[in-house]
């Protein structure tokens, strides 16, 4: 949840940036600290805790807000006013690749050599039910 005074810095800067709507929008900073919450974590939109309200509403006013150009105001006034933003990075070797998008070689296929062969005619006879005729390999 945002503080009382981050909300006090925050909240007159997202009334001068959000859409005109019909009607004032409801709990806006309970929305606000649940987009915040979201990115924060890198979880997905249902992934929100209860407490910040209704997952779908944090994820729509988001879409919508990202269609306007509203996150884009909002950065330009706090850039102008100069409040201070933290920086987050991504570090790509945190993030696993499978072995083939690396270039990894094939699994080497199975040749059939000659011991190959007697150990896998040994295993068949083996398997094979009595009383039926095998069939010898002559190496």
């Amino acid at each position: 949840m945002l503080t009382d005074g981050q909300w006090a810095v925050l909240g007159p800067l997202v009334e001068a940036c959000r859409p005109p709507a019909k009607a004032p929008p409801r709990n806006l900073r309970q929305t606000m600290s649940a987009i915040l919450w979201r990115h924060q974590n890198g979880a997905k939109w249902r992934a929100v805790p209860d407490v910040l309200g209704p997952w779908w509403k944090a994820a729509q006013t988001f879409i919508r807000w990202s269609r306007l150009g509203v996150w884009e105001q909002l950065l330009a006034l706090m850039q102008k006013d100069r409040v201070e933003l933290g920086m987050t990075f991504l570090d790509g070797t945190n993030i696993r690749a499978p072995p083939k998008a690396a270039g990894a070689p094939r699994k080497r296929i199975r040749q059939n050599n000659a011991t190959s062969v007697r150990r896998w005619a040994g295993l068949g006879a083996a398997l094979e039910p009595p009383g039926e005729a095998s069939v010898s390999f002559a190496a």
